[in-house]
């Protein structure tokens, strides 16, 4: 059996890299004969393969224009490579047994880009008339009529499986599909970190030397996706994380800037290291700037190292909490508060715009101290493992329906009697 995934693994924000390499390993592993690929939406092939500074600057463009005028910049800019790509695609969907579309935030309408490439797939979905699944998916709440359209190819497509990664994403979905397809609330495979890595990236440090974490985001990027507005976003200036830094290093706690990945963040970053008057900290070593990551692995390793992690990144957090690594996560997207509740730590999360540096100092000292509760953790990561067996168990049994269709035609059934099947039996 082939089963093709569509996501944005290659992605320079690696947190989409590690919940794509979770999903794909853990989905062949336990199935004999079961092979996995995994598709780019964005049509790379690698890590390290972003657009870097060029990316930067046409956000900055986009974010000067109207909305309307950022989706038809956008649509006319993606329209020559997708219906390149949809050529690979289609043959690459046609040679496989299933489609799962997931995990990641994929089904929001940023200007039409996520809508695009997304609805590009389903296209060749609902053309080769295989079974989809829709797995572990974020949600936003807001879509454009044209977004609506792009993702609704879903429902003409023989559907046997949607889930959600969370409460609130689930609460989105029915907002945009009252009548079905419904969708189960799975977690997110970025949870199965601590369980599929490889070994050497997690070879843990000594105690003593580590440090706390934070992860840098580049506040244009944050604008750019944010449903609060740019002033509904805490930590959104250099200023913000200087104050951080002062009050943590004055407590003696030796600091690692990191970030997940993306170039742009990274050199947001470097302009925290270098000013707030920091130099004497980063002499003595109890301030750092970790190398800018560029394989999972490589960011794995950075957050298996420290006591405990400060991010507005998503996967950042749930990463860190799968290695038992404790996080305090910042507002500035639905999801991160989304995955705080999920998995029990609403307390850790800083929602609130003008939340204080002596606040996170203090939500920092005190996950450090009090760690992740072991029977919770048990449990969140036991429903992981379940959620993507489940999926498995889903596609594998759809195929052997279908092979004993080919050979008993007398009991074949419709494909939209099969969906239904699915979900009276909750797959």
């Amino acid at each position: 059996m082939k089963i093709v995934i569509f996501n944005v693994k290659y992605s320079e924000n690696l947190g989409d890299g590690i919940l794509a390499q979770c999903l794909e390993t853990a989905l062949a592993r336990g199935a004999r004969g079961l092979e996995v690929k995994t598709i780019d939406l964005a049509g790379r092939t690698a890590f390290g393969t972003g657009g870097g500074g060029r990316r930067r600057r046409l956000l900055k463009v986009l974010q000067a224009l109207p909305s309307f005028a950022r989706r038809l910049v956008v649509r006319q800019a993606l329209g020559p490579t997708l219906r390149r790509l949809q050529v690979e695609w289609q043959k690459e969907i046609d040679d496989a047994d299933a489609v799962v579309i997931g995990g990641g935030n994929l089904f929001q309408d940023d200007d039409l880009n996520f809508p695009l490439k997304v609805g590009a797939a389903l296209d060749c979905v609902k053309r080769s008339g295989k079974p989809l699944a829709v797995y572990a998916v974020g949600t936003s709440r807001d879509w454009s009529s044209q977004a609506r359209q792009l993702f609704g190819v879903l429902e003409e497509s023989q559907l046997v499986h949607v889930s959600v990664r969370d409460t609130i994403a689930g609460r989105n979905w029915l907002g945009h599909f009252p009548a079905g397809p419904h969708a189960r609330i799975l977690p997110d495979p970025g949870l199965l970190v601590r369980e599929i890595v490889a070994s050497h990236a997690l070879e843990p440090l000594k105690v003593d030397d580590r440090a706390i974490g934070i992860c840098v985001t580049d506040p244009l990027i944050l604008r750019r996706h944010s449903s609060h507005g740019s002033q509904g976003i805490p930590f959104r200036h250099a200023d913000d994380y200087h104050q951080l830094l002062d009050l943590m290093l004055d407590a003696g706690y030796r600091v690692c800037l990191f970030t997940n990945g993306a170039q742009e963040d990274q050199a947001f970053a470097r302009r925290v290291l270098n000013g707030g008057g920091l130099a004497a900290h980063i002499d003595s070593g109890n301030l750092c700037l970790a190398p800018r990551p560029k394989t999972p692995e490589e960011l794995i390793h950075i957050l298996a190292s420290t006591q405990v992690i400060l991010a507005h990144r998503l996967h950042a957090c749930i990463a860190a909490y799968s290695l038992g690594v404790p996080q305090v996560g910042l507002g500035w997207d639905p999801k991160v508060d989304g995955f705080f509740q999920f998995v029990g730590r609403s307390e850790y999360f800083a929602g609130e715009a003008d939340i204080s540096a002596q606040h996170v100092a203090s939500l920092l000292e005190e996950a450090a101290r009090k760690g992740i509760d072991p029977a919770v953790h048990g449990s969140v990561l036991h429903q992981a493992r379940e959620g993507i067996s489940q999926l498995r168990d889903c596609l594998v049994a759809h195929q052997n329906r279908g092979v004993s269709r080919k050979t008993q035609p007398a009991v074949a059934t419709s494909d939209r009697g099969m969906a239904d099947y699915a979900w009276s039996n909750g797959l």
